[in-house]
C-alpha cells in the first residue's frame, strides 16, 4: 500500500495525515547523552562503580570514553532520528580544558560551552540534570544528609546547575527544563522518615532561590518508589514531589519518569490527572521491566498511551516538555538510542492518527468505542510512519540499522 492510499483510509475517520506530519516534526524530544557511556560521565573515576541507585547492565563493545567520542556516537544518532530533537545532558558531562577539574559545587557553564557549541552545530536545543549520585559525596544521602557539609555541597551544586541551565537556555534559545532527582532514601526501615525530607525540602528552596528566568529555564521535581540500596524509604517520594510542585509553581514543575512507580500505575493515567492542576509538565519516558530497569523505549501499549494522553490533553502545545531516560550496556548503544527515540515518535504519531471518540464515551456507546479502538489497530500506520521518515530525510525502518552496524565496524570496534 502507498502513503496515499494510507492517506485516504484515515480520511475516511476523519483523521488529517498530512496535519499529523506537521504536527509531529515540529515537537521537541530530548536526546539523553548517558546512553551513549552507561551514565559514567567525565568528571569522576569511570573505574568506580555508579552508586545513587543507578545501575546499567551488560558490556557491549564500543563504549564512549570521551566528550569526543560521545559527541560523534550522538552524531550517528541524529542522522537516523526524525523530528526535532533536544540534547539531554547531566552535570558529570562537563568537559574541562587540559590539566583543568573543578568539583560538581563550582560548575560554570565556561564547562559545557563545547556542549553548546555542539548543538548549535546541530540545530539543537538543551536540557539540564545536576548530577546528585556517583560521587564520594554522596553519604549515602546528598540534599537531605543530616551532614551539613554534605548538605551545602550538592545545595551549591544544584545552584550552579540553575546558572548552567540558564545559560544553556539564553545561548541556544529555547527552554532548558533542569531536573531535580536525588537517590537519597535508606535500604531498611528509618527511625525518622520526617526530617530527611525537611531537609530535602529546605535544600530544594535554597537551590531554588538561586536567580533564574522562569520563561526559560524549568525547574523540575521528580519522584522515585524506590531504588537499588533504598527499597524501604525514597525521600524524594511521589507525594513529597507532587506536593513540593504544587506548593511552588511559581518556579517549578512536576516531572514524572514512567519507571519509577509501582508496577501496577501507570503514567498514561497520571498525565490527565496532573495537567488538571499545572500548566506544564515533564516526563521521562522509559521501560520499566517489575522495576526501574531503563530497559530500551518499545512502541508497547504503555508507550502508545501516554503519547494519546499527551495529544489528547493538548500536550503538545507545549504543556508536556518530553525527555528520554534508559541505558542499556547489553546491545548495540546507538541501536539502542535509535530504537527508543524513534519508538516514541512512533507512539506520537499513533496518537495524532487516532480519530475523537469522546462523543461515543460520553454517550455511554462502550460497545462502539471498543470496537473502533480495536479496529483502529489494523490501520497502515506504517505506510504513514514510512511517509515521515522520508520527509525528514532519516532511513525508513529496516534500513537504518546496516548503517549502525558500519559505523560500529569502523568506529566503535576500534574502541576496545
Amino acid at each position: 500500500m502507498s502513503y496515499t492510499e494510507a492517506k485516504e483510509k484515515y480520511l475516511a475517520l476523519g483523521v488529517n495525515t498530512e496535519a499529523a506530519l506537521t504536527k509531529l516534526k515540529a515537537v521537541p524530544l530530548s536526546l539523553h547523552c548517558w546512553q551513549g557511556d552507561d551514565v559514567r560521565g567525565f568528571d569522576t573515576d569511570p573505574t568506580k562503580p555508579l552508586t545513587g541507585g543507578i545501575q546499567t547492565t551488560g558490556s557491549y563493545p564500543g563504549r564512549a570514553r570521551t566528550p569526543q567520542e560521545l559527541m560523534a556516537d550522538i552524531e550517528e544518532v541524529l542522522k537516523l532520528c526524525p523530528g526535532t530533537k533536544k540534547l539531554n545532558l547531566h552535570a558529570s558531562y562537563a568537559i574541562f580544558d587540559d590539566g583543568e577539574w573543578v568539583d560538581r559545587d563550582k560548575l560554570e557553564p565556561k564547562h559545557f560551552t563545547p556542549w553548546v557549541e555542539f548543538c548549535k552545530k546541530h540545530g539543537l536545543g538543551a536540557d539540564f540534570n545536576p548530577t546528585f549520585f556517583s560521587h564520594p559525596k554522596c553519604d549515602p544521602l546528598t540534599l537531605s544528609s543530616p551532614n551539613e557539609e554534605t548538605r551545602r555541597f550538592w545545595v551549591e551544586h544544584g545552584k550552579a546547575c540553575v546558572r548552567i541551565s540558564q545559560y544553556l537556555a539564553e545561548e541556544l534559545g529555547q527552554t532548558c527544563t533542569m531536573n531535580i532527582w536525588t537517590g537519597d532514601g535508606f535500604k531498611d526501615i528509618p527511625a525518622d522518615r520526617l526530617g530527611p525530607r525537611l531537609r530535602y525540602k529546605q535544600s530544594i528552596d535554597e537551590i531554588l532561590s538561586e536567580p533564574f528566568d522562569f520563561t526559560k529555564v524549568k525547574p523540575c521535581i521528580e519522584s522515585k518508589v524506590f531504588g537499588i540500596g533504598v527499597e524501604s524509604y525514597t525521600v524524594g517520594s511521589a507525594e513529597f514531589a507532587l506536593s513540593y510542585a504544587a506548593m511552588n509553581r511559581d518556579k517549578c514543575i512536576p516531572l514524572m519518569d514512567n519507571g519509577h512507580y509501582h508496577p501496577t500505575e501507570v503514567v498514561s493515567d497520571k498525565i490527565p490527572a496532573l495537567l488538571t492542576f499545572f500548566p506544564e509538565i515533564a516526563l521521562h519516558i522509559t521501560r520499566p521491566v517489575r522495576w526501574d530497569s531503563d530497559h530500551v523505549v518499545l512502541f508497547d501499549d504503555e508507550t502508545k498511551e501516554i503519547c494519546k494522553e499527551i495529544v489528547r490533553c493538548g500536550g503538545l502545545d507545549g504543556r508536556v516538555h518530553l525527555a528520554l531516560d534508559y541505558f542499556d550496556a547489553s546491545v548495540n548503544r546507538i541501536a539502542a538510542w535509535v530504537t527508543g527515540f524513534r519508538n516514541v515518535q512512533k507512539a506520537l504519531l499513533n496518537a495524532l492518527l487516532t480519530p475523537d471518540m469522546t462523543r461515543e464515551q460520553n454517550a455511554g456507546n462502550f460497545t462502539d468505542l471498543l470496537v473502533r479502538q480495536e479496529e483502529l489497530k489494523t490501520l497502515p500506520f506504517g505506510e504513514v510512519w514510512a511517509e515521515y521518515c522520508r520527509r525528514c530525510d532519516v532511513p525508513e525502518d529496516g534500513k537504518w540499522l546496516p548503517m549502525v552496524r558500519d559505523y560500529e565496524k569502523k568506529v566503535l570496534e576500534a574502541r576496545a
